[in-house]
């Protein structure tokens, strides 16, 4: 039976990595009293950046006996996400959520208020309350796990030597025997388009604006731009939103996709697909865009009160003095590593957003940990094909492994198991079910190689799936796995029934 080699494979897991810990132990312990300072200012890890990778490897670092120090120009610590990314974004999104269900769903479950309005300043405020509390955390956890932490900007000036002009206008050097790069990425501009943070904003404005635009127009249907224009749509923006590409979000599975924008537009999200930006103008008092197909043809115009351009993100290694080193980077300015994150150049590693993979928070925490533990002569590993990705919209979307094109494109003979959230008893019963779950095994050993999600909460309910895949588990062992009733995550056990046999409740 599939959950009896399920479990044995976990015992072999376990067992083996028993044995390969106490013998991983002794070589911790070695390794880091070899690099036990003795009074120098020498440090074992210096790490550049102090975003979700930089901060956790600085942190790991020390957790393994490494004397480590970092140094994040931001003057908080956090990076892009904590401060202008992941987090404020999620609190608005809440937020922005919350006011919408007051005003449109509340009533059906016999809560009703005479009037809903929106108080855009608190709103802000408690966003601002959210970053600064997780800011100050994490200089707490550098304290607590006796990490230095330098503020400003950082710059090599050899292998083992960092310069770095201090937001109090002074300047010193910091030495260390392994230096990490982890600062991150920086939004992509487009040409022709200048971003003032007032009519022409990034996602960082998108976070701060003072009002709510009647017309907001989005570059970019990814992630971010999706998210943010959720935001503002819910709080009354008009949004329409502006691809380049056929679809939006490409890297997701066609089929979740296109129920996807059914959703996006249901809650009134205009796209024009396959279309580009080639001229603007801000001599009036809003925006006027003029547009063009893709392909090329007849222009047309669009006008805004705020355009937000989310075309991505590019790696942030300006200013480092990685030529002057002669760090190799790809030709998008990615810099290139091992599998154990070091460069071309003895000594420096870089982690997170500055080398390929996905630009992803949590995929460079990751990378931070794997990182620091080859320095402390550990074994670390980051598989990019099981990290998972979510988009935070209503309802958000969740993945992890290969979409269906994907295992297509590979030629391998595979199953499609689906269930939809309308049968989920939990999602009927709060008024919540448009969604579904989507898995996709390999046909012959049942192996699964991606889960899709679209639901609320899918970013939770995904992660079920994402240690299912780290195990190699069948469809089959989800589904023999037993579930609480009545729950969301029933929809998962549902879709791996209907993958490798027969659901239940369809």
């Amino acid at each position: 039976m599939a959950m009896a080699s399920f479990a044995r494979r976990k015992a072999f897991f376990f067992s083996r990595n028993a044995s390969h810990s106490s013998s991983v132990d002794v070589l911790k312990l070695t390794f880091s009293r070899g690099f036990a300072s003795s009074g120098s200012d020498e440090n074992d890890v210096v790490v550049i950046g102090g975003g979700p990778g930089g901060y956790v490897a600085a942190i790991k670092a020390a957790q393994l006996g490494l004397k480590t120090t970092c140094i994040e120009k931001r003057g908080t610590l956090g990076g892009t996400c904590l401060n202008v990314g992941c987090i404020p974004s999620k609190a608005l999104l809440h937020s922005s959520h919350m006011y919408h269900e007051a005003k449109h769903a509340f009533a059906n479950h016999g809560v009703k208020f005479s009037s809903v309005e929106v108080d855009l300043p608190a709103m802000m405020a408690q966003k601002d309350k959210a970053v600064s509390n997780l800011t100050r955390g994490i200089e707490g956890l550098f304290k607590k796990n006796k990490v230095n932490y330098v503020k400003g900007y950082g710059k090599l000036i050899s292998p083992s030597e960092v310069s770095v002009d201090t937001i109090d206008g002074g300047n010193t050097v910091v030495k260390g025997k392994s230096i990490i790069i982890a600062t991150g990425s920086d939004v992509k501009s487009l040409p022709g388009i200048t971003i003032d943070e007032k009519r022409i904003i990034s996602s960082t404005g998108a976070l701060a604006l003072t009002e709510i635009p009647k017309k907001l127009v989005v570059i970019g249907a990814g992630y971010i731009g999706l998210e943010m224009g959720s935001v503002w749509g819910r709080l009354g923006s008009e949004v329409t939103v502006v691809e380049f590409a056929p679809d939006i979000v490409p890297t997701m599975d066609a089929e979740v996709r296109k129920q996807f924008q059914r959703s996006l537009e249901k809650q009134g999200m205009k796209f024009k697909l396959k279309t580009k930006v080639v001229g603007v103008d801000t001599s009036g008092d809003g925006v006027k865009l003029t547009l063009e197909p893709a392909a090329g043809g007849d222009q047309t115009t669009l006008e805004a009160d705020v355009v937000l351009v989310s075309a991505g993100r590019t790696p942030f290694t300006s200013g480092l003095g990685l030529e002057k080193l002669g760090v190799e980077t790809d030709k998008i300015g990615r810099i290139l590593v091992n599998d154990r994150f070091a460069t071309n150049v003895p000594g420096i590693y870089a982690i997170g957003d500055v080398i390929p993979g996905p630009m992803l928070a949590h995929k460079a925490e990751e990378d931070g940990v794997a990182c620091v533990e080859f320095l402390a002569g550990k074994t670390g590993h980051v598989d990019y094909d099981k990290v998972p990705g979510v988009v935070y919209t209503h309802p958000e979307v969740a993945s992890v492994g290969k979409t269906e094109e994907q295992v297509k494109a590979l030629g391998v003979a595979y199953r499609v198991g689906k269930f939809p959230f309308m049968a989920n008893s939990r999602a009927k019963a709060i008024d919540n079910a448009e969604g579904i779950v989507k898995i996709l095994a390999e046909k012959e050993t049942d192996k699964i190689l991606g889960v899709h999600i679209m639901a609320p909460n899918a970013g939770e309910l995904i992660h079920e799936a994402a240690i299912a895949l780290q195990y190699d588990a069948s469809s089959e062992d989800i589904a023999r796995v037993c579930h609480a009733h009545p729950t969301m995550s029933e929809a998962v056990k549902e879709a791996a029934m209907a993958t490798y046999d027969k659901p239940i409740h369809i």
